[in-house]
């Protein structure tokens, strides 16, 4: 059995997505991908409290490459399941699980397993995102109470430094949630920059 998203809100695709996606050089972005299924299913007596499936496109420029894929991710709690599909090459990837038991599948790679899912995604394409962060930042909230964190005039979240990522959040009009997250991590020589364009969303159950 599996878990389904329940008392979704309406898709929405704005002209200040096609911008995000212009602005990121990639084509094609009529094209979503279907929310994934999550292939455990939540354990019966434990409450929802995080519940929402995003679609759009990543795109990751590193000091060694460039690279960008669509993307579709469900999140249940702790639970979830993304397929990324163009990612460098390895074709249509699943990446799923939850906190410390995480596999990515894909033609290329065949399946892979670690403790994190930035850990699988490195090891499978060298990108590096803040996967686990963004559970929280999809939201428009911090993920820790470390994190130091600024809001606009509707007091919603605009800029954040957290897990040594430097973070702006864009919103559509007078939407509630983000619709175009840039994440920065300074390295040594050069920096990582992951833009997440979120071209479709449902939510249900918020904590």
């Amino acid at each position: 059995m599996s878990v389904q998203i329940t008392q979704p809100q309406t898709f929405r695709l704005s002209a200040a997505l096609l911008v995000g996606c212009i602005s990121l050089g990639l084509s094609g972005c009529q094209k979503t991908l279907k929310a994934p299924t999550l292939s455990t299913p939540l354990p019966s007596q434990e409450m929802v409290k995080t519940q929402f499936s995003i679609a759009g496109k990543i795109g990751v420029r590193t000091p060694q490459q460039n690279g960008s894929a669509f993307y579709a991710w469900t999140q249940v709690n702790n639970y979830f399941a993304i397929d990324l599909t163009g990612a460098l090459g390895i074709g249509q990837t699943r990446i799923e699980g939850i906190p410390g038991k995480v596999t990515l599948t894909s033609a290329k790679t065949g399946t892979l397993q670690a403790a994190s899912p930035e850990e699988l995604l490195q090891q499978a394409t060298g990108w590096q995102a803040p996967i686990s962060y963004l559970v929280s930042w999809v939201q428009g909230k911090p993920a820790s109470s470390s994190a130091k964190a600024q809001y606009d005039e509707q007091h919603r979240l605009k800029t954040l430094a957290e897990g040594g990522w430097q973070v702006q959040l864009s919103y559509d009009n007078a939407e509630p949630l983000p619709q175009k997250l840039v994440m920065v991590q300074a390295l040594p020589q050069g920096e990582n920059r992951v833009t997440l364009t979120i071209q479709s969303r449902e939510d249900a159950a918020q904590q």
